[in-house]
């Protein structure tokens, strides 16, 4: 066998692993109530409350309200106090459940000796990370986002900084009890480099990334930190895309994403979101990348926006 020869056989089988991979991923999360189930005590088990960053709106919010109908009492936090105070109320008529607010504005660099204070003493079982902004809410390329120079320092502040800052102030108490869950929102755009979207898309890298060098670190601790990467989702951020069959509202995308909970250290969180990545995955970047391409995405949001 010549060494062109005995190259296309190892390139075949890398392909056949690649797909096999793919195809037992997929089965895994088919078969998520069977192979990762979890008790009603789960969550519980973990400590008393869970704490969800921008809990006020969207993922967060419903973060907020499935974690409280499964026996949390729940912190959440954002900048505007008028909605915490009034998502604050629904949990509570709800689910019975306590709920606290931390007023905190997550672009800002000196928020975080207020949170720690606010947090002290409190068994603190999971903890979701999910606030988050966008350079633009219409897609632009990195010299054309206004106010760029600000822009910068919020999208790191607030994508990037506060996830690690909220890791720092939780974690030692998980690492102490020897359990707790951490939740990573990034998104599926972050699986390949996105023009438009390049500032937010490279911090949400940087959240995957971290969550599973964290999860390397702290496995054995009996900590499960995970990265959820979503598609479209119905949220302000999104514009209140209509619900559809890729897109889902957030109470149905955090029900379901929490199915995967022990699926590994990176979910879409749903099968149809899974689909959506490895599609993604395979279209050649020429294609992403190109000029045609970024100018159907701008004009796309536009017509939306505009809508």
């Amino acid at each position: 066998m010549d060494v062109m020869e005995l190259f296309f056989v190892w390139l075949g089988a890398a392909v056949v692993v690649f797909y096999v991979i793919k195809i037992v991923s997929f089965v895994k999360m088919f078969y998520s109530g069977v192979l990762f189930l979890q008790p009603a005590s789960f969550f519980t088990s973990m400590g008393e409350w869970a704490v969800v960053t921008g809990g006020s709106d969207g993922i967060g919010r419903a973060y907020s309200f499935e974690l409280a109908g499964r026996g949390l009492n729940i912190v959440i936090l954002s900048r505007t106090k008028d909605k915490l105070d009034q998502v604050a109320l629904e949990i509570g008529q709800t689910t019975g459940q306590k709920v606290k607010v931390i007023v905190a504005d997550f672009t800002e660099d000196d928020e975080y000796e207020q949170i720690q204070e606010e947090l002290k003493g409190l068994n603190i079982g999971v903890l979701v990370n999910n606030v988050g902004i966008l350079p633009s809410h219409i897609p632009s390329k990195f010299l054309q986002i206004r106010n760029l120079t600000q822009r910068i320092t919020e999208v790191i502040n607030c994508n990037v900084k506060a996830l690690v800052k909220m890791s720092q102030i939780v974690l030692p108490g998980m690492e102490k009890r020897g359990k707790g869950v951490i939740v990573n929102i990034s998104s599926g755009v972050a699986c390949v480099p996105s023009p438009m979207y390049t500032m937010y898309c490279a911090s949400k890298v940087f959240v995957e990334r971290f969550s599973q060098g964290l999860q390397a670190e702290y496995k054995e601790k009996g900590i499960v930190i995970q990265t959820v990467a979503p598609f479209g989702v119905s949220t302000p951020m999104t514009g209140y895309l209509k619900p559809n069959l890729v897109t889902m509202t957030a109470e149905d995308f955090v029900r379901t994403s929490l199915k995967y909970l022990k699926a590994g250290d990176k979910t879409y969180g749903s099968i149809c979101h899974t689909i959506m990545g490895w599609i993604l995955q395979s279209v050649p970047l020429q294609i992403i990348h190109s000029e045609r391409m970024q100018d159907c995405l701008r004009e796309y949001v536009n017509k939306r926006v505009g809508s």
